[in-house]
């Protein structure tokens, strides 16, 4: 699991404070990008020397209470599915202990030189593979 901290801010929120939704997937990809650096495959190295892009291809968010100017959003990343080319997040976030929203997000390894699906390369694959979390209710990614 990967955990780190983001505040919500003025530009992150409607006038009358709340966040705005759209603010929250921005951040969601602040997140995802930090836990590549963090597993030690920045996206900095893998778009401009390896040439593989990590699109989100589905989303699915959940929203159960609102957030404001000022809250600490504390965000939690499972890896929960390895696919051939997915990868499977669980994303949780919360403000002091309760649920704001959650998010189940997939990603695909592509090439950049076509945009077409590519296995994870092994390096890569075996680094997130230490991060996978079984759920026996969960199948495989594909």
């Amino acid at each position: 699991m990967f955990e780190t901290s983001r505040p919500l801010r003025f530009s992150n929120c409607d006038p009358a404070g709340i966040a705005y939704f759209p603010s929250y997937i921005d951040m969601l990809v602040g997140v995802t990008e930090d836990f590549f650096t963090d597993i030690g495959a920045p996206w900095t190295t893998l778009i401009h020397e390896r040439r593989i892009g990590v699109p989100t291809v589905r989303l699915d968010v959940t929203f159960a209470k609102p957030a404001f100017h000022g809250d600490r959003l504390d965000f939690t990343l499972r890896v929960v599915g390895i696919g051939r080319s997915s990868l499977d997040f669980a994303h949780h976030v919360a403000v002091g202990g309760d649920t704001v929203w959650t998010a189940s997000q997939r990603l695909v390894a592509t090439s950049l030189k076509n945009h077409r699906p590519i296995a994870w390369p092994d390096d890569i694959r075996t680094t997130l593979s230490h991060h996978l979390e079984v759920n026996d209710a969960q199948g495989p990614a594909t």
